[in-house]
């Protein structure tokens, strides 16, 4: 795999080096997440989906949400144990789909958790930016049911909008009085680091923003939306959970899909040094983005460029990265092409790897954000997860220093994210650490 020349690099590197200058000189700039909120299938909140990532206790299993034995595909990683009206009222409940009821759960366990009331700060100040993939398609389906069961009087009005993409944005937004600039980036998988990055812009922006609610979650598993993604010809039609997902090993044959996701709250240092915030989860240092050329075109693939952006815009040297959340399609041939890009920026065995997604399964519009709440724990508390189910490496990924077996104590430092969605969309976000925040630093 061929990679940029070291002319565009140096080109790109200073043109986002002057851009940070520009932030450096006005005092703004860094971007720190204070509140997660998760919702996975081995887990509900935080704690409780971390303690099972280290345990590796996998939410993957047969499909219960409906009949799946006229489909290929069995198994997935659902969210078996969520009970909407333990988290949204019932008048709420028959307006959304199960992908925003998801949504605007996390959202409140990612405002409790950084203990940020909207209502005291300015009008204008936080905004909400959330990553969307299938959009309603649970919801859509009951409906389109019922048309053709029953006739157009029994369709509800809340179709108009249950389905829509931007549709968890509008209903966070509305449920907890959030005014600021609000968004939706659709990208698939890789939507969940484009929505972050999003965030960062709209503090970086200078329009009084202060706080931005960012993240995405994902609900497919429905026959309209699993038939939808098996199109792709991604997923591993089995029927059988052990070794199901298993990224870059030699038994590789596609993803489970899974449903879940994050949702963080991100704000501008400063404003949360003022408002009493003394530590947080880390910061979001860096993120690059590419679109790769079409297939057939004899261009390679471009998730090596996005990856260099985003260690040029962190101001971070590959040698200074201590793991890699990788995006593990489970395809040997989109393994090896990410394992080869890996590999070439930072050598045979440079970096841990790993891939906690195994345990989860593909989350669409809510993997890539549940894999950076994911990379802050780990930087957090010094270990990085394991990838489960790995038993032999693939031909082209056993250059990789993949984190399998047990939990691997470290002292990381400095994490990277990928993420690639379908139809050529590549992203890559650089987090660093917590550090402690005084008074003294907004001063």
């Amino acid at each position: 795999m061929s990679a940029p020349t070291l002319a565009t690099d140096d080109v790109v590197a200073g043109l986002i080096e002057s851009r940070s200058a520009v932030r450096r000189a006005a005092g703004t700039g860094r971007a720190v997440v204070t509140g997660i909120g998760v919702i996975a299938p081995n887990g509900i909140g935080t704690g409780t989906y971390w303690e099972a990532v280290l345990a590796q206790r996998s939410g993957i299993a047969p499909i219960s949400l409906f009949d799946p034995s006229d489909y290929p595909v069995r198994v997935a990683g659902e969210v078996d144990d969520f009970v909407v009206r333990e988290y949204l009222p019932s008048t709420l409940e028959v307006q959304t789909d199960r992908w925003t009821q998801l949504g605007l759960a996390a959202s409140s366990m990612a405002l409790s958790d950084a203990d940020l009331d909207p209502a005291t700060l300015p009008e204008y100040a936080v905004s909400v930016v959330t990553a969307s993939s299938s959009g309603g398609t649970d919801f859509g389906q009951r409906e389109i049911e019922s048309l053709w069961a029953r006739g157009p009087e029994y369709v509800t009005t809340y179709q108009s909008i249950a389905w829509f993409y931007a549709a968890t944005t509008g209903q966070i937004s509305i449920r907890h009085g959030l005014r600021g600039p609000c968004g939706v980036i659709a990208s698939e998988q890789a939507g969940g680091l484009d929505a972050l990055a999003q965030a960062r812009r709209l503090l970086r922006a200078g329009d009084s923003v202060e706080a931005v609610l960012a993240g995405g979650t994902d609900a497919s598993l429905c026959p309209y939306g699993l038939v939808s993604q098996l199109s792709t010809g991604r997923i591993n039609p089995t029927g059988d959970p052990e070794g199901a997902f298993l990224p870059f090993d030699i038994s590789a044959a596609g993803y489970v899909p899974g449903e879940g996701g994050a949702m963080l709250v991100i704000e501008d240092r400063e404003a949360a040094i003022r408002r009493g915030v003394r530590t947080g989860y880390g910061e979001i240092a860096g993120y690059g983005a590419t679109f790769d050329p079409p297939p057939g075109s004899g261009r390679p693939p471009t998730l090596g460029r996005a990856i260099r952006l985003a260690l040029a815009d962190a101001e971070v040297a590959a040698g200074e990265v201590d793991v890699v959340f990788a995006d593990g399609m489970g395809r040997p041939d989109l393994d090896r092409a990410e394992a080869e890009t890996i590999t070439e920026l930072f050598g045979p065995g440079g970096v841990p790897v790993t891939v906690p997604k195994t345990l989860t399964g593909r989350m669409y519009a809510g993997g890539a954000c549940l894999d950076v709440a994911t990379a802050l724990l780990s930087l957090r508390d010094g270990v990085i997860p394991p990838t489960a189910g790995i038993t032999e490496l693939a031909p082209g990924c056993t250059d990789l220093d993949l984190v399998t077996g047990l939990a691997r104590p470290t002292r990381p430092k400095v994490a990277l994210v990928l993420a690639r969605g379908f139809g050529g969309f590549n992203a890559a976000m650089v987090l660093r650490g917590p550090s402690s925040m005084s008074p003294e630093d907004a001063a």
